[in-house]
């Protein structure tokens, strides 16, 4: 049997049993318990544990838990949480990190470790190394019988709740007065907890919560990732139903799909797009996303008089891009949205809230949201790389166009007056992705084929 395991520096994921199994939970947490130990001087690490509903979800963080206390750490359980709220339970507990057990959109039966630092962010690329090259070295500490790390259970998910009920442009009150009616697909994960409870404080009524595959059983009714091939039935819920609009999260609830009243899917690409649009109006500062996101953002930023900056593709890139140019807000086009007043992370719960007080505040409804912004079209593609040296081949690429408006930033963007393609390796598979953008999804297709078939003429081997 063929063993899948992932190993990188955001984290380590793999198919339980066939590569993700317990010596290896062990031999990684026991590294990253090590790495918090000696960050912290003479005093034992908390560190902050949540898992989403996966089936191995419990079985896997009693394991991570374990060997955590077994290097020192003291471990805070907040059970099943979204990946955001772990995030700010970390800055709560002022912890040295945290660890959450979600391999996002994967399948079922696939699970991951999510490592956090102090901060509540994920790994930044230096200290993933050094959580690996522990690891590798196998030079995990375990400590004696008598210095064993504490254990106790706390939910955060209210504290979370609460504190985006506590923003200055939150308004629950006028959220509560519009009536709304939500469908919302929790993926039969933590997101069926999180969304309907965080309505029913934002005003909405229990009667108008309309709950598809919100238990947390972690057998997912559909295909995990929130794209609108996986969404029939909920789609046709809005429709069937008059809901006001349809919120969809993916496993651990830190990416929001949209659809609209009507039944419509609004693209992934552009909840981060209303969520800008919707704060834009109040406040004024630069956004951060990544290369590989709609330029819809660039064109609403426009609107404002804002500035738009891009990073690599991660989700640390983009957080360590708003870092450095003091963003507003930022996120990512696969329905991530990054709300530093809160947290450094993607937050699909924050992203639903700026989502409905922007209806209430304009009066508006989704779709007539959606009609006002700039619309565009994605094709994602890729090609296996067989015995192609990928650097090699997008180093030729970037010659090829030089005289259209390049980027290396990662792997190679060209951007076009009328769309853009992004090229690059993957992480985690042997391939070239190829995505492309253009103002209709024919366009969009056609663009990606004829770069396709442009990287099939290559021959330069790794």
């Amino acid at each position: 049997m063929q063993k899948t395991l992932i190993v990188s520096i955001s984290g380590i994921r793999g198919i339980f049993g066939q590569g993700l199994d317990p010596a290896v939970l062990v031999k990684y947490v026991g590294a990253y318990g090590t790495w918090c130990a000696r960050r912290v001087e003479g005093e034992k690490p908390t560190v902050v544990v949540g898992r989403d509903g996966r089936v191995t979800g419990d079985l896997c963080a009693r394991l991570v838990m374990a060997t955590l206390q077994s290097t020192g750490c003291n471990v805070v359980y907040a059970g099943l949480s979204p990946t955001p709220t772990v995030e700010m339970a970390v800055l709560k507990e002022q912890a040295a990190g945290g660890i959450i057990l979600s391999a996002s959109h994967n399948p079922e039966e696939w699970n991951a470790l999510k490592l956090l630092n102090e901060k509540g962010e994920f790994l930044s690329a230096e200290e993933g190394e050094e959580v690996l090259q522990i690891a590798e070295e196998d030079a995990a500490a375990f400590v004696s019988f008598d210095r064993i790390g504490g254990y106790r259970e706390e939910d955060f998910l209210d504290y979370h709740i609460q504190a985006i009920l506590d923003l200055d442009f939150i308004d629950a009150g006028k959220i509560a007065a519009r009536g709304f009616k939500v469908v919302v697909d929790g993926i039969n994960s933590v997101g069926g907890i999180a969304l309907p409870r965080l309505l029913r404080r934002l005003g909405v009524k229990e009667e108008n919560i309309i709950c598809l595959n919100c238990e947390p059983t972690g057998r997912f009714a559909h295909v995990a990732e929130p794209l609108e091939e996986n969404l029939t039935e909920t789609i046709q819920k809005v429709a069937e139903t008059g809901a006001d609009l349809g919120l969809v999260v993916d496993p651990d609830a830190d990416r929001l799909a949209l659809i609209e009243d009507g039944g419509r899917y609004v693209s992934e690409e552009l909840t981060q797009v209303v969520a800008a649009d919707f704060l834009w109006r109040l406040r004024e500062g630069p956004f951060a996303t990544n290369l590989s996101s709609s330029r819809a953002i660039e064109d609403v930023a426009a609107r404002y008089g804002q500035q738009v900056y891009r990073s690599s593709v991660g989700e640390i890139n983009v957080v360590k891009k708003m870092q450095a140019v003091g963003a507003l807000l930022g996120g990512e086009g696969n329905g991530g949205v990054i709300l530093p007043d809160l947290h450094y992370g993607r937050d699909a719960l924050a992203g639903a809230a700026m989502v409905l007080q922007h209806l209430a505040n304009e009066g508006e409804t989704l779709s007539e949201v959606r009609r006002a912004l700039p619309i565009y079209y994605m094709a994602k593609k890729k090609i296996p790389l067989g015995d192609l040296d990928p650097d090699a081949v997008l180093e030729e690429m970037a010659a090829r166009y030089q005289d259209e408006d390049v980027s290396m930033l990662d792997g190679v963007k060209i951007d076009f007056a009328e769309g853009w393609v992004h090229l690059r390796k993957s992480n985690t598979e042997p391939i070239l992705r190829v995505y492309t953008e253009a103002a209709s999804a024919e366009a969009a297709d056609a663009l990606g084929a004829r770069f396709v078939e442009e990287l099939k003429q290559f021959s330069v081997p790794a």
